[in-house]
């Protein structure tokens, strides 16, 4: 397989072509972003945590029966997924009030939720990622009422599976945001699972381990990537 041209270059990774047809080339970097890109820096061999991180979770869901994009790792930044179009969709998987749902709806950060909560905004980083319903959803044809289903359900049930996978290696999960698009027909689980889109808190501590250590400047965010991605392939 070879590289060919960039057809994309996002937040977090660069998008290629190759000369294999329905596979596209994922490039990690170590940028990082938030607030909807008003604070940017970089974060050291964040590529390659996310990489390996996201390569060995699809690979879990997989066994699972969670169909995915990942193809292969082709390096310690760089995998092959099948060339799935994504839907314009971000769907955020809540089990602890944090970051934007305990401000929006006043709670304090930590308190669990009575049952799992399932957001979806539209990705859009002109208009902030706002937050939709299934009506917006439908009425602007985003996806249809069977794909919003079927979303629905995988993100439960891998939102089950990583908490189990996560708290045996003494992280708890506390949110997390999926993307998903269509291959072949069908809706399949995209994008990336890694300290970039998890919300990870230590399961005796409740330290961070994920992106906030860098949106709230708290600090030793290399070093807790790479505390992450130790504990994920042990």
């Amino acid at each position: 397989m070879n590289k060919l041209e960039m057809l994309y270059e996002g937040k977090a990774k660069r998008v290629y072509k190759t000369d294999v047809k329905g596979r596209y080339w994922i490039e990690y970097k170590d940028d990082a972003t938030a607030f909807n890109g008003e604070k940017k820096g970089q974060i050291l061999d964040k590529g390659i945590v996310n990489n390996k991180m996201s390569a060995l979770l699809f690979q879990m869901l997989e066994l699972e029966s969670i169909p995915t994009h990942f193809e292969g790792l082709l390096s310690d930044r760089e995998q092959v997924v099948k060339a799935v179009e994504i839907l314009p969709l971000e769907v955020i998987v809540r089990n602890v009030a944090a970051g934007s749902l305990a401000k929006r709806l006043g709670l304090e950060e930590g308190v669990i939720m009575k049952e799992t909560v399932l957001e979806f905004c539209y990705k859009n980083d002109e208009l902030g990622d706002p937050m939709i319903n299934d009506y917006h959803i439908a009425a602007m044809g985003y996806a249809t009422k069977d794909q919003v289903e079927t979303i629905k359900n995988y993100a439960l049930k891998i939102n089950t599976l990583l908490q189990k996978f996560f708290i045996e290696r003494d992280l708890k999960l506390i949110d997390f945001k999926l993307e998903f698009g269509t291959y072949d027909g069908k809706v399949i689980l995209a994008d990336e699972i890694s300290p970039d889109t998890c919300r990870l808190w230590d399961a005796n501590t409740d330290k961070k381990m994920d992106k906030d250590r860098f949106r709230r400047d708290l600090g030793d965010v290399e070093s807790v990537y790479q505390e992450v991605l130790d504990r994920v392939q042990k």
